[in-house]
């Protein structure tokens, strides 16, 4: 029965008026989990250093290529090696399915071209624009530097299909060469960017600035819900287009301000463990990115966390924990326009198989990224798994509410959506 209501309630919210697209979003096993099972990891991290990896495929690109700057990757927070949350579109007529990333740190549009020579494209739908009596060329080239690969593509218009929502003359790119073993092991096929324009490298209009130009939404809106659950009883994850659901959140929706429109950035007051201030005392900035699972922050700042919490280092820069002692680990919270919003040990480790042992990683990795003002942290799936997200850029701002999960009561009915 509960799955006839969501039926009914997903074919209802089709049809409005400008209405709500609602897209279910798949969680899959991500690229490191698959390294880690093969025991690849080690040899991954260590080749897939940026510099190195620059140097290394820099011959193949055409001379000038920003993506391709050396020491340039920290300007980009892609990292797809965690991303778990996928969901599908077509591009074309007829119709060509596409696995995405819904991705908050991003904002270009991408999938593979059928002229693609790279080993990832082959196991990879491919995009065949010689099939599309809708395709428009575009001619220019792009290339997208990613934390742990490069991308070389053309640019194009088609017609983007979203759920039952028609988007036309959407600008993407098709990428013709994915070097790197990443894309290779990757579940997604390509990249739905849901950033601000100014993040966009050289794809031009961001699919959600298009929606809104062609107001196919009544509101400026979406918004995430992200499961911690495994379970195949209860959806994975699902995005709306166009307003939120009340039916997947509990208590009050936080407004936080949008601090620089590019990322989705806000303004953290500190972060407390256990209740005590420990970090970002002075405020700091922060970035909510669905486009990974992990929560990041400057290395000298996530080091003395993870001493906190009694994680200890691998050779690889992860942090392991006992698994025996997560239900003892304090809580870590982040107190944003004066909220705390606080995880569970059970929230930020996570745990991952190695044959058939059970292996604890602290979800907290260092990253340096650079900032105008202060430190940078990006908050990820780990987070949004614990609140549901609402992305409003009609007011350039962020709602958080505390997810609905599993063995909370659930009423899916048609009058708990609304549009802000």
């Amino acid at each position: 029965m509960r799955w006839l209501v969501v039926t009914l309630l997903y074919c209802a919210c089709s049809w409005t008026a400008q209405g709500l697209i609602r897209v279910s979003l798949q969680r899959m096993a991500t690229v490191r989990t698959q390294l880690r099972a093969s025991q690849l990891l080690e040899a991954f991290m260590r080749d897939h250093q940026p510099d190195t990896f620059s140097r290394k495929y820099s011959q193949c690109y055409p001379p000038g290529t920003p993506s391709l700057r050396l020491s340039r990757s920290s300007l980009k927070l892609y990292n797809f090696m965690d991303a778990q949350f996928y969901g599908v579109v077509s591009l074309g007529t007829p119709e060509q399915n596409f696995t995405v990333v819904f991705d908050t740190g991003s904002a270009d549009l991408w999938v593979p071209s059928s002229y693609c020579v790279s080993e990832a494209c082959g196991v990879h739908n491919k995009f065949k624009a010689f099939e599309s009596s809708t395709f428009n060329h575009d001619g220019r080239t792009f290339g997208i530097h990613y934390g742990t690969g490069h991308l070389l593509g053309i640019m194009a218009k088609e017609t983007l299909k979203i759920s039952n929502m028609t988007v036309v003359n959407q600008e993407f790119g098709e990428s013709v060469f994915e070097p790197g073993f990443m894309f290779v092991m990757a579940k997604f096929d390509g990249v739905l960017g849901l950033g601000y324009p100014s993040l966009a490298s050289e794809l031009g209009n961001p699919v959600f600035d298009t929606i809104m130009a062609q107001k196919l939404v009544e509101m400026p809106v979406f918004s995430f819900y992200l499961s911690r659950s495994k379970s195949t009883t209860e959806p994975e994850g699902e995005l709306l287009l166009g307003g939120i659901d009340e039916a997947l959140f509990i208590g009050q929706i936080q407004w936080v301000p949008v601090t620089v429109k590019g990322y989705w950035q806000v303004q953290i007051d500190n972060i407390k463990v256990q209740g005590t201030t420990t970090h970002c005392a002075q405020g700091c900035q922060a970035i909510i990115d669905t486009g990974t699972s992990l929560i990041t922050g400057p290395s000298h700042e996530i080091l003395s966390l993870q001493q906190l919490i009694g994680a200890t280092p691998t050779s690889i820069g992860e942090y392991l924990v006992d698994c025996s002692r997560v239900s003892s680990l304090p809580q870590v919270s982040f107190t944003i326009a004066g909220v705390e919003f606080t995880l569970s040990a059970d929230s930020y480790i996570r745990r991952d198989m190695l044959g058939d042992r059970e292996i604890c990683f602290s979800g907290f990795q260092a990253v340096d990224l650079p900032s105008d003002t202060t430190s940078l942290w990006i908050l990820g799936d780990l987070f949004l798994m614990e609140y549901y997200s609402i992305f409003d850029r009609g007011q350039d701002r962020i709602g958080l509410a505390k997810a609905r999960h599993l063995g909370s009561p659930k009423h899916r009915l048609l009058d708990k959506i609304r549009t802000i």
